[in-house]
């Protein structure tokens, strides 16, 4: 099998049926083979021969790839900056590669992200995949101050295909911890002709140097059609794997080896005899099972298991110094007339077995091969020319925080290994590794040898939470702080009305999208309505009042019934507000309730005020908190807030609080709770603070807002003389006695109905993200709503609007015209409208296509 597999190039199998093709270095085919998988977006994998995670390979070839990368940076930078550099990888792939690469670089420290939370320990930042819902990585540095310095930031990922990944890292990194220079590393750089040149505009953008460092470089040409076809291939395998799986009477779910190849059994090793897996009492890697042996490392006290927290040249030294005797004590684990050994990692666990197998590699005459089990689903064929010959699938055993599912090793089973030395984690060592289908049977069904070793997990002390004042303020009110009666809305928010926050909205956007500002620290000039809008702004409310009404009855009968039954209505503050105030006076009128209304701020990237949560805390049962906002774009406060209350619970040991929001209109299709899905317009997103109690949006800057305090907003005194506050909330609520029946009657309908989040709103964003060049789904802002906010305080590129769209977009038109912004119909549109914001605005910008973009 193996000296068949050398002769051919393992991506010809892909090749030769989708018309895949591999341009560019002649080392890439080297690098890389083809496989393919179940992906909507890509059916094809590329599959690194050098990274050590899919594909078995000697460990030296595999760590020597990343220290020479570590190496060219080191040259690039030069002495005095490689000093002051740090190094971050990316999980789970790039874990092991990016801490050769800090080892090639020489004193650097190295992080790499990971998708495991640790209870206190609050991340120091965090990014998305560009296909993923949720923040997909966590930066979690027991020192915060391994980010915080000025010296270059080298991020390493396995391959650099589109960029996404790593201009969502900067982005992120550089709007918290600012610094003039970094540089990504790969083994590969893939990328198309379209996105070769965003780096160096990205670059500009935030004005800091941006370097590319690869071993090998070109692109993937794909045919017409490729995506279908491929698809086609992948179930049509797939079935013929399940069909022989349930003729062979294993579990189709969860088989000891899939091969989906039409090539009978797998082939088994020269030295290996295919046996099934235990059905006796589990393997337990304590000699129970003659078959599974457990070896103890020996490993250093408060040596950190790997760069999860951060891995410093201390770490560095002691790891080198006791590297040899736990060479040692595998080698004498291992049989006798051992000559194959494969040393299996553990997902983010990639470093520490990397370097026991290639000090085994160093110190024995043994053939070591190396590779690690992932998350990462890929059709396995048994053809010499595809990378994934066979695949061993098993439960995750590690408990993670995102459920349990399939876990998978690659190429191990039929490659011959008289041993295979496993190595996880202690927090993986767990009854289901050790289960009649976990992975040490798994590996026991095609080795003669199961060794198990496993190193401390490292877990960093969580800080000490500092002292906080025993007292918080109570919460402001009208008439003093917004013009709603003080029994409306207490506001738990510190007054800033004295000081001058505004900035020119051209002004602001350059700084915010340069990295030079967060949008937080400072404020739009308030939009003034010309007499034309304030007309468009009553019509509309005359036209929409009952349906608003409707809605409002339809999400507060859904809380009252499902959430609580005196529920603690909490605003997200400002845009929730007057949902929030309407809420309360359904209740009111439909059940003779008093309910409690805050509203509290909430900032994207920073979270919501814990100060706030406290005060809740100390006043009301957290269960009782129901958080509202008015309307979902693409659902990025949704997953905000969950994380916020998700550390708030780890630092201060408060939980309680539901991450569920209650919303009037939820177009985007990211929330349960909502009052209709429909995406028309509120007359409440026509304005800024004039219909919002005169409230400015909330501000979070370090020198105004202290540790012990709540965030701040303005109350703008002298905008009275054209406050609709009161007159939007008296017009929607003098409708509720007309539509109580229909609310009630669909409030019943829903709560019968399955109301889960589809995520549709996220989707369509990354679609139109990437079809319009922005490759920022920040800078597109889906709804009504949110195109409406575009138009007051961002710089628009333009608008994207539903053919056929009435008169919910007569303000949006008037705003567009007023701005000299383009307004493009667009045919089966998921939102009546979505505002681009400008994609790299500096002043006399140019749009994603080159033009001048008039502003």
């Amino acid at each position: 099998m193996r000296d068949e597999a050398d002769r051919v190039w393992s991506g010809s199998w892909v090749a030769e049926r989708l018309g895949v093709e591999l341009v560019g270095d002649d080392r890439l085919t080297g690098l890389l083979g083809l496989a393919l998988r179940r992906n909507p977006k890509r059916a094809h994998l590329l599959v690194s021969n050098v990274l050590g995670k899919h594909v078995p390979q000697s460990p030296s070839v595999v760590y020597d790839h990343g220290f020479e990368l570590g190496r060219r940076v080191r040259d690039l930078l030069g002495a005095d900056e490689a000093r002051r550099a740090v190094v971050l990888g990316y999980a789970e792939t790039a874990t092991g590669l990016g801490h050769s690469v800090a080892d090639g670089l020489g004193p650097a420290p190295y992080l790499h992200s990971t998708r495991r939370p640790v209870d206190g320990l609050t991340p120091a930042g965090g990014f998305e995949e560009s296909h993923s819902h949720a923040t997909s990585h966590l930066l979690l540095p027991e020192d915060p101050t391994l980010l915080t310095g000025d010296g270059p930031l080298v991020l390493v990922d396995d391959e650099f295909s589109t960029g996404n990944t790593v201009l969502n890292t900067v982005r992120d990194l550089h709007e918290r911890y600012p610094r003039r220079r970094y540089v990504v590393v790969a083994l590969v750089d893939m990328r198309s002709a379209a996105d070769a040149g965003r780096l160096e505009e990205f670059a500009r953008e935030i004005g800091a140097r941006v370097d590319l460092v690869t071993a090998a470089s070109g692109t993937v040409r794909l045919p017409e059609g490729v995506l279908e076809k491929g698809q086609e291939l992948v179930a049509r395998y797939e079935s013929r794997s399940a069909a022989r799986d349930s003729s062979a009477g294993a579990a189709p779910s969860c088989p000891a080896a899939q091969s989906p190849a039409p090539l009978g059994q797998h082939p088994q090793g020269a030295r290996g005899t295919a046996r099934p897996s235990p059905t006796g009492p589990p393997p337990g890697g304590d000699g129970t099972d003659p078959h599974v042996a457990r070896v103890d490392l020996r490993w250093p006290a408060d040596l950190p298991d790997g760069g999860r927290h951060g891995f410093t040249p201390a770490h560095r030294e002691r790891l080198e110094d006791a590297l040899p005797a736990m060479a040692r004590r595998l080698a004498d684990a291992l049989p006798a007339d051992a000559r194959r050994v494969h040393v299996l990692g553990f997902e983010e666990l990639m470093y520490a077995p990397l370097r026991l197998a290639r000090e085994l590699e160093r110190t024995t005459d043994v053939e070591v091969r190396y590779s690690t089990t992932t998350r990462s689903p890929v059709l396995a064929v048994d053809d010499p020319g595809y990378a994934i010959r066979t695949r061993l699938v098993f439960p995750a055993h590690d408990n993670p925080a995102d459920g349990s599912g399939e876990r998978y090793a690659y190429n191990i089973a039929g490659a011959g290994f008289d041993a295979v030395v496993a190595v996880v984690d202690s927090a993986a060592d767990t009854p289901r590794l050790h289960a009649p289908d976990g992975l040490l049977a798994r590996l026991a069904a095609h080795t003669p040898q199961v060794l198990l070793a496993v190193v401390p997990s490292y877990a960093p002390e969580a800080p000490h939470a500092p002292e906080r004042p025993s007292m918080l303020p109570e919460p402001l009110r009208g008439p003093a702080f917004s013009s709603y009666a003080p029994e409306e809305v207490g506001w738990l928010l510190q007054d800033l009305s004295d000081v001058t926050l505004e900035a020119p909205t051209e002004e602001r956007e350059e700084a915010i999208q340069s990295g030079g500002a967060h949008y937080a620290e400072s404020l739009p000039v308030e939009y003034q309505p010309s007499e034309q809008y304030q007309e468009l702004f009553h019509a509309a409310l005359d036209t929409s009042a009952a349906r608003i009404a409707q809605a409002v009855g339809v999400v507060t009968e859904t809380v009252l019934a499902e959430r609580s039954p005196r529920p603690v209505l909490v605003s997200l503050a400002r845009a929730g507000t007057p949902v929030g105030v309407l809420m309360r006076r359904w209740a009111q009128h439909r059940h003779g309730l008093d309910l409690p209304h805050y509203a509290v701020s909430i900032v994207r990237g920073r979270g919501i005020d814990a100060n706030a949560l406290r005060w809740l805390a100390e006043h009301h049962d957290p269960r009782d908190v129901v958080f509202v906002d008015g309307w979902t774009g693409k659902g990025a406060i949704t997953r905000e807030l969950a994380q916020a209350l998700e550390e708030f619970e780890k630092t201060d040991g408060i939980g309680g609080f539901s991450p569920e929001i209650a919303v009037l209109a939820d177009p985007g299709s990211c929330v349960r709770t909502y009052g209709t899905r429909e995406d028309f317009l509120i007359p409440s997103a026509c304005l800024n603070s004039t219909v919002s109690g005169l409230i400015s949006r909330t501000v979070l800057r370090a020198d105004l807002v202290g540790p012990h305090d709540f965030h701040g907003a303005k109350f703008y005194r002298e905008l009275a003389g054209t406050d609709v506050s009161v007159t939007f909330l008296d017009a929607v609520s003098a409708r509720f006695p007309e539509v109580t029946d229909a609310a009630c009657a669909q409030a019943k309908d829903l709560l019968a109905t399955d109301r889960s989040p589809t995520w549709e709103g996220w989707a369509a964003v990354e679609r139109i993200s990437e079809e319009y060049g922005i490759h920022d789904v920040n800078l597109v802002k889906p709804g009504v709503g949110e195109t409406t906010r575009v138009m007051l305080r961002r710089v628009p590129w333009k608008v994207l609007a539903r053919a056929g769209a009435g008169s919910d977009l007569d303000h949006v038109r008037l705003l567009a015209e007023q701005r000299g912004v383009p307004v493009e119909e667009v045919d089966a549109l998921p939102y009546t409208c979505v505002g681009l914001i400008h994609p790299k605005y500096t002043r006399g910008a140019t749009g994603a296509d080159g033009k001048a973009v008039t502003l």
